[in-house]
C-alpha cells in the first residue's frame, strides 16, 4: 500500500491542518462525529503501545509535543488568532463546547507573569473513566499549551493538577509562558 504522506513529498511529521483532509467529503454518510469510547480506544492503546516501548514518561512526553502540535494547528485554522485577550477565550470557550471537546474555563490569569489556571469539564480524555490516583490528560497539556502559544506568539508549560482519574470531576491545568 502506497504512503501517501511520503509520495506526496510530505512526512507524517510535517503535520498541519490540511493532513486532515476533506472529512466531509470522505465521511459523507457516516459524517462527522464519532463516540468518545473511538477517540479514547485510539488515544488509550497509543499511549499504551508507547509507554510499552518506551516507558510512562517519555510516552506522556510524546503525548504532550502531540497535543501541543495540535493545539497550535487547532488555534492557526478555527480562532481568530488577531481578537483581543477576553474576546479570544470567548471564541475558544465556544469553538470547544461546539466541537464537543470539553467545557473549558478560565480559572485565573495573573496578567504580570502569564500564569494561568483553567477547567475542562467533560472532556473528551477523561470524564467517566475509573478513579486510578493519577493525572491522565497530557495529551490536553500539549493542547492547551499549543492554542495559548498560537496567540501569544511564545510557548507555555501546561501541567494538569486536578483530573476525573484521581478522583475529581474536573480536570484542571496550571500554566505558564517558557522561561
Amino acid at each position: 500500500m502506497e504512503n501517501v504522506f511520503i509520495n506526496s513529498g510530505k512526512r507524517h511529521s510535517d503535520f498541519t491542518w490540511e493532513s486532515l483532509g476533506d472529512v466531509a467529503e470522505g465521511r459523507g454518510d457516516l459524517g462527522l462525529d464519532v463516540p468518545v469510547a473511538i477517540y479514547r480506544l485510539m488515544q488509550y492503546t497509543l499511549l499504551a503501545t508507547l509507554a510499552k516501548d518506551m516507558g510512562e514518561e517519555r510516552a506522556n512526553d510524546y503525548f504532550r509535543d502531540a497535543g501541543r502540535l495540535a493545539g497550535r494547528e487547532f488555534a492557526k485554522n478555527l480562532l481568530d488568532l488577531t481578537v483581543p485577550w477576553n474576546d479570544f477565550i470567548s471564541q475558544l470557550q465556544k469553538r470547544l463546547r461546539e466541537l464537543k471537546v470539553c467545557i473549558f474555563r478560565l480559572e485565573e490569569l495573573d496578567p504580570r507573569t502569564g500564569k494561568f489556571t483553567v477547567t475542562a469539564a467533560q472532556d473528551l480524555d477523561c470524564s467517566g473513566i475509573p478513579v486510578s490516583n493519577e493525572t491522565v490528560c497530557c495529551y490536553d497539556e500539549g493542547f492547551i499549551s499549543g492554542i495559548l502559544g498560537a496567540y501569544m506568539n511564545k510557548e507555555y508549560d501546561v501541567r494538569e493538577v486536578d483530573c476525573w482519574a484521581n478522583g475529581d470531576r474536573i480536570c484542571r491545568f496550571e500554566g505558564a509562558p517558557r522561561k
